[in-house]
């Protein structure tokens, strides 16, 4: 059954506001996305009245919840000073803090208590790991991929969250269009291909979909995705970050106590800059940095062998030396590599026996062996 923005509407006009107004007409709801039986939306308010919010939010919540045909539903309540205004109340400790709450919470830190406070194992997940880069366009999604798989090759049971909310590839890249469903518990359940089991927004919501979302609904929607779902019994859980250092970042950093951090980069000097500063943020946030890819790292003619270095070469082997981190290995700008991840068929995949599957297995051994520890522990 297909739930509409007017049933929603006609669902949120019935809830009043602090004031006494119809939420509808109360000027704080975003767009509202409904798409096979999935709804999104935020509620936008003055971050003085957000504490009078939060039970309209989850009353809004279990609203559109109750429409026939809604099997996820996702509400950020988003708070900002308005111009000239005083800062909120700081908030007490048994109330929660203003901005997105889903359902799932955490308690907030304690004044004087680090944000990482708030950190709490999946159930079922041993290790979970990001792979990030501090600028797009540098490999990082294929690279998350295929590590999953060189992992999965190596024997061990791998989930990938694709974390990137505003531009998923992972549907692309795994060629997988399906909805996710939910579980007895209202969880929704990872699909699965190449022995992964897979989460992603682009699941979601269409491919077409622009996600104009702020940074307080882009944090409930990666919190979402780590709680609310069923990812059983894994060794380890890679996630595909959105590039640079933002919201959905520090969100994984204080929502789970990650076990270490890839940096993806290209050899040339602008995307060392800024996966530097990647870099720089996972150590902030005290996350190990497991090591630094060179991705796009030469070019090698496929008649007559001759390589190319078309964006320099070694750049991030020498970051990696200099910041005192591990230099994972180097992945070559092929043509193999680029096909197959455009037709969902990630090269470790299809071509297991190939030159650039062993480079992904052998990155993915490194990894592997530094989380050796934490898997045999858990």
């Amino acid at each position: 059954m297909s739930v509409t923005q007017q049933q929603v509407l006609d669902s949120l006009g019935r809830i009043k506001s602090p004031r006494g107004v119809a939420l509808t007409n109360a000027n704080v709801l975003s767009a509202i996305s409904a798409s096979d039986g999935k709804v999104f939306f935020s509620i936008n308010v003055d971050a003085a009245e957000a504490r009078a919010w939060e039970s309209i939010r989850a009353e809004a919540e279990a609203a559109v919840r109750a429409i026939p045909g809604v099997t996820t539903v996702m509400v950020a309540l988003t708070a900002e000073r308005k111009p000239g205004s005083a800062p909120p109340p700081p908030p007490q400790p048994s109330r929660g803090t203003p901005g997105v709450q889903p359902a799932h919470a955490h308690k907030p830190p304690q004044a004087g208590q680090s944000p990482m406070a708030r950190q709490s194992e999946i159930p079922g997940v041993a290790a979970v790991i990001a792979v990030a880069s501090g600028k797009g366009g540098v490999g990082k999604s294929t690279t998350a991929l295929n590590l999953a798989l060189g992992l999965r090759d190596l024997g061990l049971k791998v989930g990938l969250l694709d974390a990137d909310i505003y531009g998923p590839s992972v549907p692309r890249l795994t060629g997988l269009r399906d909805k996710p469903e939910l579980n007895d518990e209202r969880k929704m359940i990872p699909l699965r291909r190449f022995g992964l089991a897979i989460m992603s927004i682009g699941f979601l919501v269409e491919e077409e979909t622009a996600m104009i979302w702020r940074g307080p609904m882009v944090m409930s929607a990666v919190t979402q995705m780590l709680r609310d779902v069923e990812w059983g019994k894994l060794d380890v859980l890679v996630v595909d970050m959105p590039p640079g250092t933002g919201d959905a970042q520090l969100t994984l950093a204080q929502n789970v106590p990650l076990k270490g951090a890839v940096i993806v980069s290209t050899p040339q000097d602008l995307s060392l800059i800024d996966a530097r500063r990647g870099l720089a943020m996972f150590k902030k946030v005290n996350v190990p940095v497991l090591g630094i890819v060179e991705n796009m790292s030469y070019f090698q003619c496929p008649h007559c062998g001759t390589k190319s270095d078309i964006f320099g070469h070694g750049g991030a082997r020498h970051e990696a030396e200099k910041l005192g981190v591990p230099f994972l290995g180097e992945i070559p700008l092929h043509m193999a590599i680029r096909a197959t991840s455009d037709a969902g068929n990630p090269v470790v995949d299809s071509e297991p026996d190939g030159p650039h599957a062993a480079i992904y297995r052998a990155i993915a051994g490194q990894v592997r062996d530094q989380l050796k520890g934490v898997i045999a522990a858990a």
